[in-house]
Formats: structure tokens, C-alpha cells, sequence
């Protein structure tokens, strides 16, 4: 037989339209070794056009394919009952994980029943009558064979619920000869040879052209997780801000460097089994500096150096058990001891980034082992504020600049504190790491000289690699579900550092421009490919006597009151018309109506039409153009009015401006109460205006807001009145 593609041509041929489920048919070969074939011939160009279409066809599932062999359940139920009857639990102990079903459908069908004839014993399953008819097997045989049209639709829906049947959908290729058809296939030469040139053939032989789009192959090399991508960012900034990296690579410790070392009672729920993995082999250990561990068991047991201690009974047991650190802060203790035993103190800035275990319930966020980052100070004189200002430089570097502090407690940091920073994106303050004050308990006994202070910071690595590349679940960074080519697609972690804030809103805005840019790039390629003319820039339309329709759609309840302020600046660049319906969906029309003009529709610029309806959020169609959201409809109507003057209100003002408004307005995508409340309240606290000195539209759309949820206060009204002034001048 000649080869496949050949034979299809010549099929195809003879019959003029087939399709590759009768190719297969004809050939008896699998369809996907036709379609197979069917691609090779579409890469020759025009011989052949073809045509996807899809078929539904019925499926026996794995079950299905059982019932089919063995029988039905309620069948196999039926069968397993002797002529005298059987007890009920000995009947479902014979039937295994099906019997369930099968004694359920058996007594709807009517076959079987059952019988209490002695109130102390086990119910009895007898035969309801003598023989049945197993119809589901015979169904599930009839579309086996490819007759499921004589199996009624319902009760292939209750086999599909069953599970003993699945709806499967098939694509298949239906071909026709093409504009050059052929049978005769000739493989175009990919490069030219010596004997064309020399014959002269190379001038009417037909070149195969070359993939110029086509993709080289990939080049083998290794990956770094994204994990160690961002630890490398991290590790360079603390190297940036002068500090020395401490050795952190014993991931199994004692109890008294883990622990005791750092003023942990031995009593600190911690330290359970719950909480830490203990290690068994070997159990326990005894090297620490015996005049140290004296210091240690004094401060815990007696106190001293100040304090009162703890008053307990510190045994050297439990600070020999060994474990799995909890934390890297048993490094920094080792490194503190080791620092006090110099012969003169030395100030230090030590920092460690590594791994630690915990005894955590598996979550998406929460894993049994972690990575830590932490950072020390010790020097003479350090206070809370010196604590705060290296957290403030070390989160400025990272690009993280609203910071605040929330008092907490840690047993080794006295005052400690929790670091917050505003997260733009969710709209509040979330908690990204922890800090204090190393207490003097746990310096003093080391040896450190009076006066000598110590502040420390951490925070994990996990959770702000997740962020960064979009993770929503740890088990997909870390672990046996780790994605490979995840390792190697992902790119180079650059964090951002700018330290001028205007230059991080610059760029900020850049990155903005840029993604609208490859939107607007997608869409224009996608149009060309379904055939559709570009439309001109402007939204306006061109020609005497042309007029744009604006219909704005919104819930009653979310009455777009940002409408009427800018009807007001249109007004005084268009002739407008403007009218306010309810549509059918809704019982009742919103409190804002649009106010009349005395510009008749037919002379209009502009058509405004507030149409209230059942819609999910605030949309505004005008011509080809369809926008969501009350903030994107200010920004579409402010466009208007800059194609014919300056609205002073959004793009015509500077750059950094506009970002300063773009990060309201996203700020604003959140339309709860309490959102809107707070976000209002502390921009104009602080200006007149929410994005600065000058009404924009940021302003509008605050203000709207703050009316649908009837938010009033001194403040508010005050700048309410600011917004109205400026409407009018």
C-alpha cells in the first residue's frame, strides 16, 4: 500500500468529500493515524481544504464497562438472594461498595423486600418476585454497539448520573479537494544543492520556503527556583545596607540555643510536640559552655541583671533535646555569644535567609518548613526609634514605604513590634513581618557589656516570592507539585528599589502605559484577523450635523451622581441632549435623573441617555465602544472633552499627576462603605481635594460614591461644597 497521505488523495478523489472517520473506516486504521495524515497534507499548501466539525456520542465509563460484563447492581443484588431469604447485613457484607445502590434500585424496581419477623434478630431481604429482565444492561450494550438513538435520552440522563455513562464530544475533519489538488505528492527541496546549480535546474525548481517564524531549539541549562531568585534580591540589599551574612546552615539544634538561650521558659507552649519536631536520634545534646548554661539556668530559675526571672525549676534535660529549629534567631544568639567572647565588643550587622521547621498544619499558605529572614543590630546606645529606622530603610529599599508599627509580645524582645504596610492592591494594612528589642535577659548572661543593645526584624520568603510571581497556593512553590517548567519559564527577580517616590509613580505609570499598549496591539491584531476595519481615533463622530449616543446603563440602587457633574463641564463645549428611562428588568428608577436641556435631540452634539437597569456595575455604550465601571465612564466622557478643550480633569495633566489620580481611582475599585469612608476621609484630612490642590476626576467619582452610600461628616461636606464651587466657575 502506498503511504497514507497519498492513499487519502486518492480516496479523495474518487469520492469528492469525505470525512476522517470514513477514512478510517476505509483504511481500518485508528482516526487519529488519519488525522495525522489530514495535517501532513494541509503543510502542502492549498491541496486540500478542510473543515472541523464535532459529534457527541454517548461512553461507558469504567463502571459502565463493569456493569456491562458482570450485570447491573441491582441485577447482581437480585441474584445473591436465595429462595428462602437472607439477612440484610450478611447480604451488604457480600456486596462490597456497590451494594448501597444496587439494594436501593432493587426496591424501587419493585424486585426485592424486606421482612422484620423477629424484633430482636436482622431484617430479611427476600425476592419480591421469581425473575427479572437486567434492562440496564442491555441499554448500556446497544450504545456499546453504537445504537444509543434506540435508548431513551432520560434514561441515558440517569445512567449519567450513575456514573455508568459520560457525554464525550469528538472533533473530526471533513475534507474536500483544494484549489490545487493533486494525488501526486512532490516534497519541495529545503536547500540547494551542488547538481542544481551546476544543471541549471535550481532556476524552475520550487524552493520549500523557510519558517522565518519558527523557534530554534531550546538550549539546555539549569534554573533558578524562584525562591533563590528572590533570596538573591534580599541577600543583595542587606549587603547594600553594610550588613555581614551569618553561617545558618545547621538545620538541627538544641533546645537551649533554640530555647533557653533566648529567655523561652521551658514551660512556653512552643516548645511542645504540637508545635516543633523533635529529633530521636540522637535525642539530645551536651556541648554548651558550661559557665554560660550556669548564667542561663540562674536568669530563668532566679532571675538577675534586673529581673525577677521566672521563678521555675530549669532542668538541663529539657535544654539537651535536640530538634529542628523554629527559627533562625538560634543562629543569632550563637553569633551574639560568639561576638561577646572577643576580647573588645565590636558593634555588628549580622543577617541570615534560610530554612526553619514547624510543626504547621499543611494549608495553601502554610508548610511544615519555611524560609526566614532576619536581621540584627548590636551596638551601644540602640534604641526603638534606631529599630524603626533601619526597618524603614531596609523596607524603602524594597520599595515599600507605608509602614506602621502595632505594640506584640515575643519572650526574648522587649518592646516588641509587628510591621504593617498598606497594601495598595487590597486596600488595607496587612502584616509582613515582626521586630523588638533583644531583652536584657538574654544579652547580659552572653557576656555582652553594659549598654551594649540589640534590635532584630524577620519576616518569611515565601510569602512575598508568591506575591511576586503570582502563586496563590505554597504547595505550587514548594513541594512535589512544583511545576518544572514554572522553575524555568519564570523570569529574573527584580525588586523595585527607586528611592524617589516621584520616580516609583513614573514608573508605576510606565508599566500601566505598557500593558494598555500590548492590549490595544492584541486587539488590533485579533480585529485584522477577523476581518474588521479599524474605526478612527477620535470618539467623536465626524461630518456636519453628526452626533455621538452616550447611553449610560446603571443599577438604582448605585445612581451614577458623577453623571450630573460632568454634564455640567460638557455642557459648556457641547450641545447636549439628555433623557432618563427605567428599563422593564427593574421596579422602580434611581434617585438621580438626569436634568433636561433645551437642546432638542435632533440638533444635539451629544445624546446622553441614564437608562436604569438589571446590570452587575455602571456601563456606557456609545457606538462600537462598550466601557464598565462609574471610574472608566468618567474617563471615557472626560476624552470627549479634551478632543475640544483642556477639562483640566485627567489626561491633560502631567504625568505624575495622573498617576496620583489612576492610584485613587484603584483605590476606589473597592465601592464598600467602609472603603470609601476611609479612603475620602484621610485623602482630604490632608488637601482639598482627594489627588491634590485641584478638582479632577478622582474628585467626581469620590463623591458619588460617598452619596449612593449617604456618607456624611464635617470634612466631607466641606469639600463637597469645594467640588460644587469649581463645577460652577
Amino acid at each position: 500500500m502506498q503511504d497514507l497521505p497519498t492513499a487519502v488523495l486518492l480516496e479523495l478523489a474518487k469520492v469528492g468529500e469525505t470525512t476522517s472517520v470514513n477514512l478510517a473506516e476505509a483504511f481500518n486504521l485508528d482516526v487519529q493515524r488519519i488525522v495525522g495524515a489530514i495535517k501532513s497534507l494541509e503543510s502542502l499548501g492549498d491541496v486540500i481544504s478542510t473543515e472541523i466539525y464535532q459529534v457527541k456520542k454517548w461512553q461507558l465509563t469504567k463502571e459502565g464497562e463493569e456493569v456491562l460484563k458482570e450485570g447491573s447492581h441491582e441485577a447482581r443484588i437480585f441474584s445473591k438472594i436465595p429462595a428462602g431469604g437472607i439477612d440484610q447485613p450478611k447480604l451488604m457484607a457480600s456486596c462490597g461498595a456497590w451494594g448501597k445502590i444496587g439494594f436501593s434500585k432493587a426496591m424501587s424496581n419493585g424486585w426485592i423486600l424486606i421482612q422484620k419477623t423477629n424484633p430482636q434478630g436482622a431484617p430479611t431481604v427476600q425476592r419480591k418476585i421469581d425473575s427479572i429482565e437486567d434492562q440496564v444492561k442491555a441499554h448500556l450494550y446497544l450504545i456499546k454497539s453504537g445504537k444509543d438513538s434506540s435508548v431513551d435520552d432520560k434514561v441515558k440522563g440517569d445512567y449519567k448520573k450513575r456514573k455508568l455513562l459520560e457525554e464525550v464530544t469528538e472533533k473530526h475533519y471533513r475534507l474536500r479537494s483544494g484549489p490545487n489538488f493533486t494525488t501526486k505528492i512532490e516534497k519541495a527541496p529545503t536547500e540547494l544543492t551542488p547538481e542544481m546549480i551546476s544543471s541549471g535546474s535550481w532556476k524552475t525548481t520550487k524552493l520549500k520556503p523557510y519558517n522565518l517564524d519558527a523557534l530554534g531549539m531550546e538550549t539546555g541549562a539549569g534554573c533558578l527556583h524562584p525562591l533563590l531568585k528572590v533570596r538573591a534580591e534580599y541577600r543583595q540589599i542587606f549587603l547594600e545596607m553594610g550588613f555581614s551574612e551569618m553561617p545558618a546552615n545547621n538545620y538541627v539544634e538544641s533546645s537551649f540555643w533554640n530555647f533557653d538561650a533566648l529567655f523561652q521558659p521551658q514551660q512556653h507552649p512552643a516548645r511542645d510536640a504540637h508545635d516543633t519536631f523533635f529529633i530521636s536520634d540522637p535525642q539530645t545534646s551536651n556541648r554548651f559552655p558550661e559557665d554560660y548554661k550556669k548564667r542561663v539556668e540562674k536568669v530563668h530559675s532566679k532571675g538577675g541583671f534586673g529581673s525577677q526571672g521566672y521563678g521555675y525549676d530549669w532542668k538541663i534535660e529539657e535544654a539537651s533535646k535536640n530538634l529542628l529549629r523554629t527559627h533562625t534567631t538560634a543562629v543569632s544568639a550563637r553569633m551574639l555569644y560568639r561576638c561577646a567572647q572577643q576580647s573588645k565588643f565590636v558593634p555588628q550587622k549580622l543577617f541570615s535567609i534560610d530554612r526553619v521547621f514547624r510543626n504547621e498544619t499543611l494549608d495553601a499558605t502554610h508548610l511544615a518548613e519555611f524560609h526566614q529572614i532576619e536581621g540584627v543590630v548590636a551596638d551601644y546606645g540602640l534604641t526603638l526609634g534606631h529599630c524603626i529606622g533601619v526597618i524603614n530603610t531596609f523596607f524603602t529599599k524594597l520599595g515599600i514605604e507605608k509602614l506602621r508599627f502595632k505594640p506584640a509580645y515575643n519572650p526574648y524582645t522587649e518592646p516588641s513590634m509587628e510591621i504593617f504596610s498598606y497594601h495598595d492592591g487590597l486596600g488595607k494594612w496587612v502584616e509582613i513581618g515582626n521586630s523588638g528589642m533583644f531583652r536584657p535577659e538574654m544579652l547580659l548572661p552572653m557576656g555582652l557589656p553594659e549598654g551594649v543593645n540589640v534590635i532584630g526584624f524577620g519576616l518569611s520568603l515565601e510569602r512575598p516570592t508568591m506575591i511576586k510571581y503570582k502563586i496563590d497556593n505554597i504547595r505550587d512553590l514548594v513541594g512535589h507539585r512544583v511545576n518544572l517548567d514554572m522553575v524555568k519559564r519564570n523570569p529574573i527577580c527584580r525588586i523595585e528599589k527607586a528611592g524617589d517616590p516621584e520616580e516609583r509613580r513614573i514608573q508605576m505609570l510606565n508599566k500601566r502605559f505598557d500593558k494598555i499598549e500590548e492590549r490595544l496591539d492584541f486587539l488590533q491584531k485579533k480585529m485584522k484577523c477577523l476581518g474588521v476595519k479599524p474605526v478612527a481615533a477620535s470618539a467623536l463622530p465626524v461630518g456636519e450635523g453628526a452626533s455621538l449616543d452616550v447611553i449610560v446603563k446603571s443599577k438604582p440602587s448605585r445612581s451614577p451622581f458623577s453623571l450630573a457633574a460632568m454634564l455640567k463641564l460638557m455642557r459648556k463645549t457641547f450641545k447636549i441632549s439628555t433623557s432618563t428611562h427605567t428599563h422593564s428588568s427593574v421596579d422602580k428608577p434611581g434617585s438621580l435623573k438626569l436634568p433636561e436641556t433645551e437642546v432638542s435631540r435632533a440638533s444635539a452634539d451629544i445624546r446622553l441617555t441614564l437608562i436604569y437597569a438589571d446590570v452587575d456595575n455602571t456601563v456606557v455604550t456609545a457606538g462600537q465602544t462598550r466601557i464598565q465601571g462609574e471610574e472608566n465612564v468618567l474617563r471615557y466622557l472626560a476624552r470627549l472633552i479634551d478632543q475640544k478643550t483642556d477639562s483640566g480633569l485627567y489626561e491633560t495633566l502631567p504625568t505624575a499627576q495622573v498617576a496620583v489620580i489612576d492610584s485613587v481611582l484603584d483605590r476606589l475599585v473597592d465601592t464598600s462603605k467602609h472603603n470609601v469612608t476611609t479612603t475620602v476621609s484621610g485623602l482630604i484630612n490632608k488637601q482639598s481635594f482627594v489627588a491634590g490642590g485641584k478638582l479632577t476626576l478622582a474628585d467626581l467619582l469620590a463623591c458619588s460614591l460617598c452619596q449612593q452610600h449617604n456618607i456624611t461628616s464635617p470634612g466631607i461636606q466641606a469639600w463637597s461644597k469645594r467640588i460644587s464651587k469649581q463645577l460652577e466657575l
